[in-house]
């Protein structure tokens, strides 16, 4: 009998024995917080707020030491060595570097330790004071996390800065934070030579880049910098070490500098017993954490999503395995044609990932299917659509022998792009797509678990619990949390509504941050300190509540737009509409007052077009000159028309004009921000003359 038979007939014999009604799982159940209005809902396994899941653990420091300890000879930080770098030209001139990595090198915990004791020695030789502050502004790497743990081993406040970060913003946050000592990369050290004249405090600057070359010294404008390496550092504390200096609870681990979608970045004050709160709830949701584990991390450290689960795989003795955007996949951008990307030579068993990733990797994987078609499309098409039924239906169908059919014979080579052991992935930073998370979830296998969180609640809000297979949702309350909705009466939104209670998110809890540095205003306008004694942080979105517990965001007051006709559009509600559409790569919808329709900015997709072009004999010289032309707008928009119809959105909703950009937003671009979230200001002044002939034409 051929494998198709096989995928049609077996389901079917399991269906019909193992369909079953099941009962609803109460993952969040409703709590009384004295002397507060509102509706407010706890995870149901535990009545109170949890501020530590170790006996005795009140910081990440001491909670590092005690793992170091426990899994002294396990494998903690791995790195991939460079074997070659080359650079490539494509057709139009442009060109690529791309590289050959090798097999990755570890640290054992007691070796990471030793380097984070030796380091917070050798800062305080160097001459950095404990009153001092000092920024990481660098990407990704083993020596990013040994720095932080090596200045809370000295109760050193850390200021954490995106990589991507312009100069504007970088000025003020290294200004408005007096920082004295910075660690940075090479790229990032020009960046700083460009501003140099403008740092007030800055006195010395610790590159992490093996090849800099030892201590020397850099004058700009009226200001001196010492220059010196991360090992020149490292060696020098080993040969004079320090006894630590051990924060408390309530000692500021962290002031994180968002990229903020508007204005210039804020400073989110972060103690250890925020971020500690965080982690230990993590510690509760994801089942079977442990030493066996292997964690992918390639997003920045500077993002509150990032540094604590970090922070989780280290607790755990798991190991630490660093690689980047680029390179993360064997067809990633700077992948040398032929060799390993991160995933496939790690094979981890844990990631995190921003919607953004998730949506670029179903993009690929739907178009090698499309690509290959015949049979093999066919089967693929049946798998999928077997799989999305029987995870609807019973329950058997989808843990049991039917899941194991299909992964084995259609989804174990999907599965092989992210290295093929894939057993949980937490999405966090932006809605994910209802589609996406399906697609993710059936053709990896493995449980995406939506998260939401802030970088003012440590990225600690809700979580979806792993047997959980729902989609749209983020979760029941993380067990660090209260989950609570108050009314927004102007937008619409009520606990009062009836099937579901709906309103502005409000989260309260250990993990709930201190505040903006040195901005009382804005930090009294957005955190509350109720009579129980519990601090709510005040979000701005919008959620309800399903009658399980679990939470969905639903609209956020900012991105609420009143129409000429008084119709209200959600801008980031239709953007994860249409954003789905093969030819976008990211979408800006815009919609004024003074007009009854919307526009939209659409980054297209250049592999998509240029396969659509070469298939209708569509001559054009540049990937720019193709998106000016009016067929391929044309095209484009009927992909948005679809995406819209298919979602049900209403009329006003869908944009009239669009305008196709050839250029990707990035974080370099300082268009979106680390998170790939759109920075929506900055765009809009980016693009206003192409915004304002959308509404003139």
């Amino acid at each position: 009998m051929s494998p198709y038979m096989v995928g049609i007939l077996v389901p079917l014999v399991f269906t019909l024995v193992m369909r079953n009604s099941k009962k609803e799982k109460q993952r969040g159940v409703p709590v009384d917080v004295a002397g507060d209005a509102g509706y407010v809902i706890r995870n149901h396994r535990f009545e109170f707020p949890v501020d530590s899941w170790w006996e005795g653990i009140t910081t990440l420091s001491e909670l590092f030491e005690q793992s170091c300890t426990q899994h002294h000879h396990n494998s903690l930080l791995g790195t991939r060595k460079l074997v070659s770098r080359e650079v490539e030209s494509s057709a139009d001139g442009k060109s690529f570097e791309k590289l050959h990595l090798g097999e990755y090198e570890w640290l054992s915990y007691g070796q990471v330790f030793q380097l984070v004791s030796n380091f917070a020695s050798g800062l305080s030789q160097l001459g950095h004071e404990r009153v001092e502050r000092v920024a990481i502004f660098a990407d990704t790497c083993d020596k990013w996390f040994i720095s932080l743990q090596g200045c809370f081993r000295r109760n050193l406040t850390v200021v954490t800065i995106y990589a991507s970060l312009g100069e504007e913003a970088l000025c003020y946050s290294l200004n408005e934070t007096e920082v004295t000592t910075v660690i940075c990369g090479g790229k990032e050290l020009k960046k700083l030579e460009a501003i140099g004249g403008q740092l007030d405090t800055v006195k010395r600057i610790i590159c992490i880049d093996d090849e800099f070359p030892s201590e020397t010294s850099l004058v700009t404008g009226s200001n001196s910098w010492m220059i010196t390496s991360f090992s020149d550092v490292e060696r020098l504390g080993r040969e004079n070490p320090i006894d630590p200096e051990l924060p408390l609870a309530a000692d500021i681990a962290v002031i994180m500098y968002t990229s903020g979608s508007t204005g210039l970045p804020k400073g989110v004050m972060m103690t250890h017993g925020n971020v500690l709160a965080t982690v230990s709830a993590v510690m509760t949701i994801v089942p079977g954490l442990g030493s066996k584990d292997v964690y992918l991390a390639y997003l920045p450290l500077a993002h509150i999503l990032e540094l604590a689960a970090e922070n989780v795989i280290a607790a755990i003795g798991s190991s630490i395995g660093y690689g980047t955007p680029l390179t993360l996949t064997d067809a990633s951008n700077k992948i040398k044609r032929g060799t390993k990307g991160d995933a496939s030579m790690l094979r981890p068993t844990l990631m995190t990932a921003v919607p953004a990733i998730l949506d670029r990797v179903r993009g690929g994987v739907r178009k090698k299917v499309e690509d290959t078609g015949g049979f093999s499309k066919r089967l693929f098409d049946l798998a999928y659509s077997r799989r999305l039924s029987a995870m609807n239906g019973s329950w058997f169908g989808a843990w049991g022998l039917e899941r194991l059919l299909w992964n084995f014979l259609v989804f174990r080579k999907v599965r092989a792009i992210l290295g093929g052991h894939i057993r949980f992935i937490l999405s966090g930073g932006a809605p994910l797509f209802p589609d996406t998370q399906r697609f993710i979830n059936i053709c990896l296998g493995a449980p995406i678990g939506q998260g939401y969180g802030l970088t003012e609640t440590c990225a600690g809000g809700t979580f979806s619990e792993y047997d959980d297979t729902s989609v749209g949702r983020v979760g029941a309350p993380l067990p660090c949390s209260f989950i609570k909705l108050i009314d927004w009466p102007e937008g619409g939104y009520l606990t009062s509504d009836s099937p579901k209670p709906r309103g502005e998110i409000v989260v309260g809890g250990p993990n709930v941050t201190v505040g903006y540095f040195k901005n009382e205003e804005k930090t009294k306008e957005v955190y509350k300190v109720d009579e129980s004694g519990i601090r709510w942080f005040f979000t701005g979105d919008i959620g309800q509540f399903h009658s399980d517990g679990c939470l969905e965001i639903i609209d956020r007051k900012k991105d609420i737009v009143k129409l000429q006709h008084g119709e209200y559009v959600s801008l980031g509600k239709v953007e994860a509409t249409l954003i789905v559409s093969p030819y976008v790569d990211n979408i800006m919808l815009h919609a004024d007052p003074f007009h009854s329709y919307c526009v939209a900015l659409v980054v297209a997709t250049q592999a998509s077009l240029e396969e659509w072009a070469s298939r209708n004999e569509i001559k054009h010289d540049t990937f720019s000159e193709l998106c000016e032309k009016e067929q391929t707008l044309k095209e484009v928009y009927g992909s948005l028309i679809k995406a819209a119809k298919e979602a049900s959105l209403e009329k006003f909703e869908i944009p009239t004009k669009i305008k196709l950009v050839s250029e990707a937003w990035t974080p370099e671009s300082g268009l979106v921000t680390a998170a790939l979230k759109i920075k929506r200001e900055v765009i809009k002044k980016a693009f206003s003359q192409d915004l304002d002939k959308l509404y003139s034409s």
